[in-house]
């Protein structure tokens, strides 16, 4: 009889753990220790070779645990099981999203090298690439959605700097634009630059699509990077972030995570698997309630513009292929222009009931912020213009509540905008 093959949906409520390990326990406990016993000397010798690297891991050797800021149970089972959505060979969890892309940037960037990077980004990546890489003597070029293969290799060719790149960092779709950008035309270009002593990683940010929407390692990329913050966690109440890609890559990944000592805790991982569990339902919802969303929105005579992947059509030509190739759904993040300035997108934020004020996305709650003074605040204004984070931008993460109930809200605040003495009711 064919192995069956489960769905990674059925196998977050226990992949990687037995409840005998624990006292029969159904859930993994939490392992709230900072340090583990060994049986005997030569044990713990053998754990500590393989976790600094002095040899390789025997074909059956089994690892033990050490300190929790090598290992921990939580985080082993966490970093097992968030392996199965993107088809990776491994996982290294964090304590933020910052933390993977720093962590994993330090890792494969060094001195003199080039990063080339998509536009915009996540306003904190932004500012790590421009104010901390610049100090190590790392240097950056930008490049932004629509260039295609030949004109990316010239703005890189044009720094003078074609051999040393090191690194291709995306987001995919772009935080807050939604723009896309080709995985796989990365990694061509990884491949243009590469030399037999170097091999340019392709690093993508997919925390916009999490686990469920997009598999940027099935294109190309070497490393997948979350804010685990987000839809991996779910709820706003966990800070974390993870980078997954091969067994090989991981271990140097994780060996630097280990001396900056920025490894997630057990509560966070405890945590984490406990919203693994309802990923899927809870992201498919979000996704299904911003189609209603973005159509209505749409519609209304007070938005100017809606940038959301499920209003493309076949019309929008290279943009909908590339995102019928990469994507599986269109999200749950909406990007709109509000008819007029800044203070007509504020007057919208400032009186909305239902959707709170709040940075950050992906949660069971529906958030609405204002990119341009808020998480791209330290951007260069030309830039921010350049890119399409415009005053009347507004950036709306879709939760779980009801369509219509989101709908409502949304609709009572854009009647507020232009009104005189706009009054704000809490629920």
């Amino acid at each position: 009889m064919k192995m069956h093959k489960f769905q990674p949906e059925s196998l977050m409520m226990s992949y990687g753990y037995r409840p005998e390990w624990s006292e029969g326990a159904i859930k993994c406990p939490i392992f709230q220790t900072s340090t583990f016993v060994f049986k005997t000397a030569e044990e713990g010798k053998a754990f500590f070779e393989v976790a600094y690297g002095l040899r390789e891991q025997g074909e059956k050797e089994k690892l033990g645990l050490i300190y929790s800021r090598l290992n921990n149970p939580d985080l082993e089972i966490l970093e097992n099981r968030l392996t199965l959505w993107d088809g990776a060979e491994d996982c290294a969890v964090f304590e933020s999203g910052m933390s993977a892309i720093t962590t994993a940037m330090f890792e494969f960037l060094k001195p003199g090298d080039l990063l080339l990077h998509s536009g915009p980004i996540y306003g904190g990546t932004g500012h790590f690439i421009t104010h901390v890489l610049s100090k190590f003597g790392i240097s950056a070029v930008e490049f932004t959605p629509g260039m295609n293969f030949e004109e990316v290799v010239e703005l890189v060719e044009k720094t003078g700097k074609g051999a040393n790149l090191g690194m291709v960092f995306i987001e995919s779709p772009a935080n807050p634009t939604n723009a896309l950008f080709d995985i796989s035309m990365c990694k061509r270009l990884a491949d243009h630059f590469a030399t037999p002593e170097h091999q340019p990683m392709v690093a993508v940010d997919n925390t916009y699509m999490g686990p469920l929407w997009q598999h940027p390692l099935k294109h190309g990329a070497d490393l997948v990077l979350y804010s685990a913050t987000k839809y991996i966690g779910g709820h706003s109440d966990v800070i974390a972030g993870a980078c997954l890609g091969s067994s090989v890559l991981m271990q140097r990944v994780k060996a630097l995570r280990t001396f900056l000592g920025n490894m997630a805790g057990p509560w966070t991982g405890w945590l984490l698997l406990r919203s693994l569990e309802t990923l899927k339902i809870r992201m498919q919802k979000q996704a299904k309630n911003a189609q209603k969303v973005a159509l209505w929105l749409q519609s209304h005579p007070k938005i100017e513009r809606v940038l959301y992947l499920g209003l493309l059509t076949p019309e929008d030509g290279d943009e909908f292929l590339l995102y019928k190739k990469q994507c599986s759904s269109p999200g749950a993040m909406i990007s709109f222009e509000v008819r007029g300035g800044e203070a007509e997108a504020f007057a919208f934020l400032n009186n909305l009931h239902l959707v709170k004020l709040a940075v950050s996305l992906g949660s069971t709650e529906s958030l609405a912020q204002h990119p341009a003074s808020m998480t791209h605040a330290g951007m260069d204004p030309e830039e921010k213009l350049k890119l399409g984070i415009n005053p009347n931008l507004v950036r709306l993460s879709v939760g779980v509540e009801h369509a219509k109930d989101l709908i409502y809200d949304l609709g009572q605040a854009l009647e507020k905008v232009g009104s005189t003495n706009p009054e704000r009711a809490f629920l």
